[in-house]
Order: C-alpha cells, then sequence, then structure tokens
C-alpha cells in the first residue's frame, strides 16, 4: 500500500498549485522509493532504489521519437507568432460575422475528436494548434461581437479552447484500434485475467465518446451564452 503515496503526492501537489513537472517526478521518485522500502531496507537500497528510478525517466525520455521534434516544431511556432500568426488568425474570424467562441471553438472540437478517432492524435496539440491558432481565433470572435473582452474572460476562453482539444483527444483516441492507450487498457485487462480484443474496446469506446461530444458541445453553448451576458453588461457599463 506504501506505493499509493504518489498519489498523495500528485493531489498536494496540485493543492499547492506547485509547478506540474516537479509534482509528476516527486510523485515517481515517492513511488519508486515506497516500492524499494521494506523494514530491512538500508540507505544504500533506498538510494539505488531512487537511482533506478531516474534512470527510468532518462530512458523515457531518451527513447522518445518525439523529443527532437517537439524542439522544432516550438521554433517554427515562435516564428510563426513573432511574425503575426495571432493577429492574422484574429483578422480572419472577425470577417466571418457569425463566428462565436462556441461555435469556433465546436468546429475545432469536432475535427479534435473526428481526426483522433482516424488515429490521427499528432494533427492538432497545445502548442501547434490551440495557443498559436484556435484561441486568437476564439478571442477575435468575442472582440468582433463585443468588443475589448477583459481578462477573467479572456482567460476562460483560453481553457475552453485548451479543454476543446484535451476533450477532443482524449475521448476520440480509444475509437482507433491501433493506438497506444487500447494496448494499455487490453494489457492492464488481461493481467487481471479479463481477455478482450482491441476491436471490443474501439467499439465500446464509441458511446462514451458520443457522450462526450454531447456534454461538451453543450458546455460550448453554455460558454457563449455566458459570454454574451456579461461582456453586454460590461459594454453596457462603459
Amino acid at each position: 500500500m506504501l506505493v499509493l503515496l504518489g498519489i498523495g503526492v500528485v493531489v498536494l501537489g496540485f493543492v499547492l498549485r506547485a509547478n506540474p513537472l516537479l509534482v509528476v517526478m516527486a510523485a515517481a521518485l515517492t513511488t519508486g522509493l515506497a516500492a524499494a522500502w521494506t523494514p530491512e531496507a538500508n540507505v544504500q537500497i533506498m538510494y539505488d532504489a531512487a537511482l533506478s528510478t531516474i534512470a527510468a525517466f532518462g530512458k523515457a525520455f531518451n527513447d522518445s521519437r518525439y523529443v527532437s521534434v517537439v524542439w522544432f516544431v516550438l521554433l517554427a511556432i515562435g516564428l510563426l507568432e513573432r511574425s503575426g500568426l495571432q493577429e492574422r488568425a484574429r483578422i480572419l474570424i472577425s470577417r466571418v460575422k457569425a463566428a462565436t467562441v462556441g461555435r469556433v471553438l465546436f468546429v475545432y472540437f469536432v475535427v479534435r475528436q473526428a481526426s483522433a478517432a482516424l488515429g490521427l492524435t499528432s494533427l492538432g496539440g497545445h502548442a501547434q494548434m490551440v495557443r498559436p491558432l484556435v484561441a486568437p481565433m476564439a478571442e477575435g470572435a468575442a472582440e468582433t461581437h463585443h468588443g475589448a473582452v477583459p481578462d477573467r474572460e479572456r482567460y476562460l476562453i483560453r481553457s475552453h479552447a485548451a479543454a476543446a482539444d484535451n476533450i477532443g483527444l482524449f475521448f476520440g483516441e480509444d475509437i482507433f484500434i491501433a493506438i497506444a492507450s487500447i494496448l494499455l487498457i487490453k494489457g492492464f485487462l488481461e493481467q487481471n485475467g479479463i481477455v478482450v480484443e482491441p476491436l471490443q474496446l474501439s467499439i465500446w469506446a464509441i458511446p462514451t465518446a458520443i457522450c462526450a461530444f454531447a456534454i461538451h458541445s453543450t458546455r460550448l453553448w453554455m460558454l457563449d451564452r455566458h459570454l454574451k451576458r456579461v461582456l453586454t453588461k460590461a459594454e453596457t457599463a462603459r
């Protein structure tokens, strides 16, 4: 049961709003040390356990084929933003009078979930799509209809843009049969004596994805209503 201390570290770290990377590292080290601890354990055993945990992190980092690609993506996005990518995205969406925050995010949400269901999980992403394009377009739609947007509502729009990406990817990717999450679920179930085929998991992921689609679409509709009410009131006050 001591290995569950890592979960406590994660909960405590997020409650204290600590750096997520440090929280995850601390939780991993706690779990590794707890797994190695016994009443007879000495300092050397615990030291070796800590080194093994850190080595596992290093190996996973080194084996990842996307590490170098991520840096090139960030450099490319940074150069595009410096050249006015976000401003162009705002100008483009301002020409579409029917566009609202909820509608812009809904379109991206549909595309993200559908592409993830086809296995195209790298098509979107926070660094590649949300920050440079989706969030500025959503903010531009709000500014077109309501003028200047206060910081509180601006951050709300950005958080919903990130949520559209997260939810679309999370509930869409399990529909694709050849995805790591399906293999992880299959392996976990088999370890506990439950044998299922990947196709079965993919099929049963569809109702969950449909529910997620319906619920988040409703949230985006409610976001439009909330922004209209709040920003209209702020506009009147000015």
